[in-house]
């Protein structure tokens, strides 16, 4: 069963192709045999594969004869190898070949009577191909070995055995299905698996990533995850169906072709009655099907019950696992399900509904569910969904919970249809209300907040929903998550201002206010709020929620204007109390805000990214992947991206993307990988996820709308549209209330920026007007870092040396070397190996404007292409290419140490490092970690010196020891030693 080898390659099948070369001509000795038998389903990819092996035998030497055995009862002896003979003819043009080729063509024809005339046949015939081979190695290709005559069969055995005298290799394929009960080519198999130089490979489908290549190849590009799931679905991984597939997608055809319909429905019909029947319960079954399960809706007697599936087994059609059987492709169920009448169809579901409702100690409320709705039931499918979302809600599983409660909506609704006897079952009383509130929770946990904001409508307009305080909330709980913060802030606002709230209305109004105004990075409003809602909770039993949010918030707060190490050990509180707690969005909650502050403000990267991933896998488990998890890993995205670890950071982007986050969540991880995009110079990619941003932030705060400005300025900049990255800017600095003065401060560096490369371009002119205006914030930010806690401050202090830096340049065109020299410094502490490696390239440029120090202008351009050429920073290294050029300067030597981040305290490198450095594979604060266990101190002593937690250094300890392949402290540390400049 092949489908067009012209158009679709041959994927995932490298290593077999290069193990069965191996197996049939490099490991067989002269005067040796051997065989591999492919076995596989149809549709797997035997003929293919058979072909592919071939080419690459003739191209190793050998002589390889190919036949098809035919699928007719009276198909003449010996009739593969006289096809394969007749093709050598045709294709050879040696004449000493041909008249052997002939020669032996003649022996099939001569009659050989008498009891000896079988074996006396084999014997001219094993001469005649060691004539045919003259001297070279020969394979023997079969195809549909399955019909092979019986004399063939007997010829394999003969030569496989050794008594040809030849060096022969047979290669056949067998299709799978075709072998059961006494097929008579089961017994030969048997026998030739006693001989060590015989093989039998069963080919299996093709993976997922293989399924995925293959069907990218042929439509041209690859599948959107949603469309890729639904081809291995459907597929199971066989490259046929996959091509078919793909080819139907590629051309616009809806449903499925009439090959694909045809194949399998030849394949089911072929089935006796009973298997048939199995087949088209298990269909109907969606997933695995226990034995005594279909045992109940079949209802055949054990012993035919247990023929028929081995029969369904037999011809790929199913498989048997220890929990159940299931189709071997999903699209069996999809073609059987047009073969039935509606009524046949009602039946059987009905059949599975009662069986399941028969055990209860064995229920499964959604599969009770679907088979009752599927039978034209909805006042018995209707409990029955119901207690499956309550299922998928204990169990976290927010989507299916969702999914359930949508579909309770719908069951509610329907009318129940009366049955031919006239009976009708008891009404079910449901609460739309209810259905309509749990559907809404369901979709704002699962991600679907816009569907969240219509259901949650749908109950404020339903007479027994909840009252008005609780809707406020919950209204600005979904819209915050969509990404509108000022609609949200707005609700939460009038609830406070209320007089008709209870006070655990109003408890809980405040405590998600500050959250909120948190991410908007109002810090001190945010405390504030903080505080009231703490003291509101000690009013409030049952208010350990609010008390999460507000001390996560408070936290936050105080450690970014006030203390760090107090404000730090607020939030690690608030993370034990939501974990005691066990509520899931607290949990979340608490470990978004601690990671973020970590990997922002508080600068201490390493440990955030640690924190961020370890909250995403803990609010995987609860349920929330789809929301929390995505947030998290766009923050873990983000710690990557300031250490320098791109290809990392890329990795994680491309993981937490499959969830299809929407609203914020989207926002965070479409910023998280733009910023990528812009660093790397992809500016389709930038722009794409920016006008996504865009979209999505229709009334959003500065926690969004900066960062996307930030980014937009950042990317005109590198297209050369100055006058464009100054308008982001200067709207950053109208629509500002941030607190958040490293924001402020990198906006302000962007706009300063803007301008100086403004005017060194000569294309647009400076902005005096905007340059003040920028200048104000950069005073504003010196101002308000200085009231702001010490790890804030150093942050800021960095972005405020690239401040300065750029004003020279806009002061004297020039740039002042020393003020980009510092700025160089400031960063390599920060372990912030982007800016380091601009502030290079300024300072190089500043002293090349001078015409002073070349050679020492020389040496930063290395270094910082070095550092732009690890990170895949495209349009930096370009620049710094550009200006070397200019300058002649030779970017090919390796760089003369290149300043690796160390603490505050110690010394600078020195140019003295071995030929090749085995700490190369070390991140930065790996090596500064490296650099103490070598002093011989502890964990905990280094967590002291690095500001760091003993558990996090414990984590850089292991990946030391990955990575530089040592067991222990010992080891590592001769490693560094060896490696340590004089």
């Amino acid at each position: 069963m092949a489908s067009d080898p012209d158009t679709a390659p041959l994927v995932g099948r490298t290593g077999t192709v290069a193990t069965l070369r191996s197996a049939l001509l490099d490991e067989v000795a002269p005067g040796q045999t051997a065989a591999v038998f492919l076995t596989g389903e149809s549709g797997v990819g035997k003929t293919r594969l058979l072909g592919e092996v071939g080419e690459r035998l003739r191209q190793g030497g050998a002589l390889v004869l190919t036949g098809t055995c035919l699928d007719i009862g009276d198909a003449s002896p010996l009739h593969p190898v006289r096809q394969a003979l007749r093709r050598l003819d045709a294709d050879q043009a040696g004449a000493r070949t041909t008249s052997a080729v002939r020669g032996l063509l003649n022996v099939f024809d001569e009659e050989t009577p008498g009891p000896d005339g079988a074996g006396a046949l084999l014997e001219r015939v094993a001469q005649g191909l060691h004539l045919v081979a003259g001297g070279r190695p020969l394979v023997l290709v079969l195809d549909d070995l399955q019909w092979v005559d019986r004399s063939t069969r007997q010829l394999l055995l003969y030569l496989l055995a050794g008594l040809g005298d030849l060096q022969l290799s047979v290669l056949a394929a067998i299709r799978a299905e075709s072998l059961r009960g006494a097929h008579p080519l089961r017994r030969v198999l048997t026998e030739l698996r006693r001989l060590r130089s015989v093989r039998v490979v069963d080919l299996l489908p093709l993976d997922r990533a293989g399924t995925d290549e293959l069907a990218a190849a042929i439509v041209g590009a690859p599948l959107p995850p949603e469309a890729a799931e639904q081809m291995w679905q459907r597929s199971g991984g066989n490259p046929f169906v996959v091509e078919e597939l793909a080819r139907d997608r590629r051309d616009g055809r809806d449903g499925l072709s009439d090959t694909l319909r045809e194949v399998f429905l030849d394949r089911v019909d072929a089935l006796p009655q009973p298997a048939h029947a199995v087949v088209q319960a298990v269909a109907a079954g969606v997933e695995a099907v226990e034995h005594w399960l279909l045992a109940q809706v079949v209802r055949l007697p054990e012993d035919e019950l247990l023929d028929a599936v081995r029969e369904a087994v037999a011809h790929r059609l199913l498989v048997g696992a220890d929990d159940g059987y299931r189709l071997r492709h999903r699209l069996v169920a999809e073609i059987l399900a047009h073969e039935l009448l509606p009524a046949e169809r009602a039946a059987l579901h009905r059949r599975y509904a009662e069986a399941l409702t028969a055990v209860p100690a064995e229920l499964h409320q959604a599969r009770l569910a679907h088979h009752w709705r599927q039978a034209g039931e909805p006042a018995r499918a209707l409990p029955a969904t119901m207690a499956a979302a309550r299922e998928a809600e204990r169990l976290h599983g927010y989507a299916e919970a969702h999914r359930h409660w949508s579909a309770a909506l719908t069951l509610a609704a329907t009318p129940t249809p009366v049955p031919p006897d006239g009976s009708r079952p008891e009404p079910v009383e449901v609460d739309r209300a209810e259905l309509l509130s749990n559907a809404a929770e369901a979709a704002h946990h699962s991600g679907e907040h816009a569907r969240a904001l219509t259901l949650l409508e749908e109950l404020s307009a339903d007479p027994a929903g909840p009252p008005a305080c609780a809707l406020h909330i919950r209204r600005a709980r979904y819209l915050a998550a969509a990404g509108r913060s000022a609609p949200a802030e707005e609700e939460y606002r009038r609830v406070l201002a209320s007089t008709d709230c209870t006070p655990h209305e109003r408890c809980t109004a405040a405590a998600r206010l500050a959250e909120l105004l948190l991410h908007l990075g109002r810090y001190a409003e945010a405390g504030d709020q903080a505080r009231e809602a703490l003291d509101l909770a000690a009013g409030v039993p049952g208010s350990t929620s609010e008390v999460v949010l507000a001390s996560a918030a408070l936290g936050f707060s105080e450690a970014f204007l006030e203390d760090p190490t107090a404000g730090l050990a607020v939030m690690r509180r608030a993370l034990e109390t939501a974990e005691r707690s066990g509520r899931p969005e607290d949990v979340a909650c608490a470990y978004l805000h601690l990671a973020e502050l970590l990997t922002g403000p508080l600068n201490i990267l390493e440990e955030g990214v640690v924190v961020a991933r370890r909250g995403a896998e803990r609010v995987a488990e609860l349920g929330l992947g789809r929301t929390w998890e995505t947030r998290l890993l766009a923050v873990a995205t983000n710690g990557l991206f300031r250490v320098g670890q791109w290809a990392e950071a890329e990795k994680v982007v491309a993981a937490a993307l499959r969830h299809r986050p929407s609203g914020a969540d989207a926002v965070e991880l479409l910023l998280a990988r733009c910023r990528l995009s812009v660093g790397y110079g992809d500016v389709e990619a930038s722009d794409r996820d920016l006008e996504a941003v865009a979209t999505v932030l229709a009334g959003g705060g500065a926690r969004h709308v900066l960062p996307m400005l930030i980014l937009r300025a950042g990317l005109f900049m590198w297209q050369g549209r100055h006058d464009l990255a100054r308008q982001a800017v200067q709207r950053g600095l109208t629509e500002s209330r941030s607190d958040d003065v490293i924001v402020l401060a990198t906006l302000a560096w962007h706009g300063l920026r803007a301008e100086a490369e403004a005017a060194a371009s000569r294309t647009v002119e400076v902005d005096p007007t905007a340059v003040r205006r920028l200048r104000e914030a950069v005073d504003r930010v010196t101002r308000k870092s200085g009231q702001a806690g010490a790890p804030v401050r150093y942050v800021a202090d960095g972005f405020l040396a690239l401040c300065d830096a750029e004003l020279s340049r806009l002061d004297d065109g020039r740039g002042d070397p020393e003020l980009w020299g510092r700025s160089a410094t400031e960063w390599d502490r920060r372990n912030h190996p982007y800016p380091a490696a601009y502030s290079r390239l300024r300072q190089a440029e500043a002293l090349l404007a001078r015409r002073s120090r070349v050679a020492t202008a020389g040496k930063l351009l290395r270094q910082a292409h070095a550092m732009a050429q690890s990170l895949g920073a495209v349009p930096l290294s370009a620049e710094i290419r550009t200006l070397a050029g200019r300058a002649r300067v030779t970017l090919d030597d390796p760089p003369s140490a290149v300043p690796v981040p160390r603490p505050r305290a110690a010394a600078p490198a020195t140019p003295n490092a071995p030929t090749v450095d085995e700490l190369a594979v070390l991140t930065a604060r790996e090596r500064e970690v490296l650099a103490a266990v070598a002093e011989g101190l502890t964990n905990k002593e280094i967590g002291q010196r690095l500001f760091i937690s003993e558990r996090t250094i414990g984590v850089h300890v292991s990946h030391i020891f990955d990575k530089l392949q040592v067991r222990t402290r010992v080891q590592a540390s001769a490693i560094f030693l060896r490696n340590r400049p004089e």
